[in-house]
């Protein structure tokens, strides 16, 4: 028996949000003085370090539940099960609904419940939790899925990852400009066919970096604002992503027992594009290898960073065929990874 990905599904907002939307904006350092550059230089320097032009942002009446819901309403569709059959909904994100203009986050019901309720299935023995592990959340998901399938406690489970992260950005920060809205969503089940989770690492650091990534006051101090904002330590992510999360990826495949050069595609959290390049390149440096062209498929230049559901947006993109010179194929072994908040780590290998 293996346990397999049978569908997916992604809604990815149609409200762009260009770089050059963001030449209007009054950046400010974190102790509130002036960036002593024109906002079109600070730009272009975003755009050179993390290949954004543009993200999505949704639009005012839609939730992160909302999208969710969409995203698993066409993954139900694609492997054509009965939702009713599901055994269990996780739904990983960070900072719950939060209403356009709202400056406080609604987690009560969960966003599992809310989705389950958007999604009609009435068997009360589908089980819906929310998963809140930054950023590798989705990935997170997968991994419990997988468990859960394996001990015999569940048949089919649906994982989500949906974020709103427009509606927790601080317009003062320069940072504001990395992050997006989306979500991405897979049916799992177990499967006579070949192929699946082979298998896959977590892990979290936490004794000093559990608050590179936090919320935090706006960077301008000459307003009295209550509200908080994600906020992140991006050099100290740098180095520990760049350090740990190779290391991650090599000890999830030399465990799994599938040589480096099976591997066909990377899909790795769009954090970042120099981030990732490195992180990558990093990992077959392990292995004494130059990175192949083309192994890791990238799609933050025009989506941007939307946290838990970047790589489960990225997978089914690909899959969709909706991205150019990239496709995954039937046997092909592919690595999930992820970095973020906790800090937390996680990779699974997987044949598709």
């Amino acid at each position: 028996m293996s346990i397999k990905i049978t569908g997916t599904g992604s809604y990815i907002p149609a409200n762009i949000e260009t770089n050059e939307n963001f030449h209007k904006n009054k950046f400010l350092n974190s102790d509130g003085s002036i960036i002593n550059a024109p906002n079109e230089v600070i730009v272009k320097k975003f755009k050179a370090i993390t290949g954004i032009d543009e993200r999505r942002y949704a639009k005012s009446h839609l939730n992160t539940s909302d999208i969710a819901s969409f995203a698993a309403e066409k993954a139900i569709e694609n492997a054509k099960i009965n939702r009713e059959d599901l055994d269990y909904i996780i739904v990983a994100h960070n900072y719950g609904d939060i209403r356009q203009g709202t400056i406080q986050s609604d987690t009560v019901p969960s966003i599992a419940s809310r989705v389950k309720h958007l999604l009609r299935i009435k068997n009360p023995k589908c089980v819906g939790y929310d998963l809140l592990f930054g950023c590798p959340g989705w990935i997170e998901g997968v991994i419990q899925a997988n468990a859960f399938i394996k001990s015999g406690i569940a048949k089919k489970c649906l994982v989500i990852g949906a974020e709103t992260l427009s509606r927790v950005i601080d317009p003062y920060d320069r940072d504001s400009m990395i992050y997006s809205d989306g979500a991405g969503a897979v049916v799992i089940e177990s499967s006579n066919d070949d192929g699946g989770i082979i298998d896959h690492q977590t892990a979290t650091y936490a004794l000093d970096e559990a608050h590179y990534i936090y919320f935090g006051e706006t960077n301008n101090q000459e307003i009295n604002d209550s509200r908080r904002y994600i906020k992140m330590y991006g050099r100290k992510i740098y180095e520990f992503a760049l350090t740990n999360v190779p290391l991650a990826m090599k000890s999830c495949l030399d465990k799994s027992g599938i040589d480096i050069s099976e591997v066909k595609k990377i899909l790795i959290h769009q954090a970042n594009e120099k981030m990732d390049e490195a992180i990558v390149k990093r990992f077959y440096e392990l292995y004494n290898m130059e990175m192949p062209n083309g192994i890791m498929p990238m799609t933050i230049g025009k989506l941007g960073n939307s946290s838990v559901a970047t790589v489960p947006t990225l997978y089914d993109t690909i899959l969709k065929g909706d991205l150019d010179n990239q496709e995954i194929n039937k046997g092909d072994i592919i690595i999930f990874a992820s970095v973020g908040a906790g800090m937390n780590i996680n990779a699974i290998v997987y044949r598709h």
